[in-house]
């Protein structure tokens, strides 16, 4: 069963989620061309030869080693790169491959201004193929240490009754995109919101 899409009511304190998220450099990192600077200087690079001075100026890159099963991630909000330390394991091609997929999210919402666009859309993907990345892929396959866990909460769409399991339960209210986009012309409506229907103990 696909998953439904969601959609999530704007949060009008724009707390950010991840304040918590403070990124660690590693001491035991090798110094040089994985070093965060050297990193931030090739993403500057390729933001700058693709005619983007203005994002690259605002693009940060940081290894974090908090990161577990995820090679990489992008934060619209900062504009920042965070890369998952296990990744020097894979060696100097895997960091590179990385750091642009996770650009090319960048360089795609920076495009795409206000409009809205799927993560790994076409947008994404155009973006991707600007960076040197032709044919890649949403997800990597790197042997990372997967922590499989239970999924006790359960919520359901008001209108079409879809079901969404989560490890944890939403911190705000979230509606089901494929009824807004029907009924409300893709923006936020409480009256395809997800409620809460069981939360396992």
């Amino acid at each position: 069963m696909v998953a439904p899409l969601l959609l999530r009511q704007a949060d009008p304190r724009q707390v950010h989620a991840n304040k918590e998220e403070a990124v660690v450099a590693l001491s035991g990192l090798p110094e040089g061309s994985l070093a965060e600077a050297a990193l931030e200087a090739t993403a500057h690079h390729l933001l700058e030869a693709l005619g983007c001075r203005a994002l690259a100026r605002q693009v940060h890159v940081r290894w974090n080693p908090r990161l577990r099963t995820t090679a990489g991630l992008a934060n619209y909000r900062q504009w920042t790169i965070s890369l998952n330390p296990r990744l020097v394991a894979f060696g100097r091609e895997e960091v590179d491959r990385t750091l642009r997929h996770e650009l090319a999210h960048l360089l795609a919402r920076f495009r795409a201004g206000r409009r809205r666009i799927q993560p790994h859309g076409a947008e994404w993907r155009q973006a991707c193929t600007d960076l040197g990345l032709d044919g890649e892929k949403r997800c990597h396959e790197l042997p990372l240490p997967r922590r499989r866990m239970a999924r006790k909460v359960l919520y359901r769409c008001r209108n079409c009754k879809a079901e969404v399991r989560r490890v944890r339960p939403y911190r705000r209210a979230v509606a089901c995109l494929k009824c807004c986009r029907a009924y409300n012309r893709g923006r936020y409506d409480d009256r395809y919101r997800f409620d809460l229907v069981a939360r396992e103990e």
